[in-house]
């Protein structure tokens, strides 16, 4: 007989009625809403106490999905999601129309990544459609690198939390704007910008 995570389930439950959960990821802790299951990304903004409007990107469970929730993929980003996912690398792409509007940025794009956590991709598959997260931080201060670095507020304002009690890298996420003819680094992370060209 199996042990259930009891956090697991709480966490699964709430995200799939709709609600704010914190979560793992291989680079710090996130929040976030499911994609579909909340009308937006909005109720982030208010617990991290930032100006609205900023886009939150996706964790998705598959390589394949970035064909799904991109439109008009060029063949360098799937290149780059095949070679660097699951891993720190969001690729913007234009949004597909499987993409909500309230979730796309003001020029139609979705930044996407396939996180390199087991914890997470586990949560992605069993509520069943992406995650619209972000740090789960307090804009302003630090991203937090374990659970005991989560601010203790920002924890009482969502519905559940999911610890997998490891030490996360506290290096973002190497963003990479798809949506032209050749990529162009948004910020530089844990993937380097030698680690890309290397590709070509």
């Amino acid at each position: 007989m199996s042990y259930e995570n009891p956090q697991m389930t709480q966490t699964v439950a709430a995200l799939r009625a709709g609600e704010p959960a914190v979560y793992p990821t291989e680079t710090v802790y996130g929040i976030g809403v499911a994609v579909g299951k909340a009308a937006s990304p909005d109720v982030l903004f208010d617990i991290k106490k930032r100006d609205h409007g900023k886009p939150v990107a996706w964790l998705v469970g598959d390589v394949d999905d970035l064909s799904r929730y991109g439109r008009a993929v060029p063949d360098f980003a799937c290149a780059l999601a095949r070679t660097f996912w699951p891993g720190p690398l969001t690729l913007i792409v234009k949004a597909s129309d499987a993409v909500p509007p309230a979730f796309r940025s003001a020029e139609g794009t979705i930044g996407l990544r396939m996180p390199n956590n087991p914890t997470a991709l586990e949560l992605i598959r069993r509520v069943g459609v992406p995650l619209a997260t972000t740090s789960a931080n307090v804009s302003g201060c630090k991203p937090p690198k374990s659970f005991d670095d989560i601010d203790r507020d920002l924890l009482d304002r969502v519905a559940a939390f999911l610890d997998d009690d490891q030490e996360k890298s506290g290096v973002a996420s190497t963003i990479l704007d798809c949506t032209k003819e050749h990529p162009t680094v948004v910020r530089e992370g844990a993937i380097t910008i030698q680690d890309i060209a290397a590709l070509s």
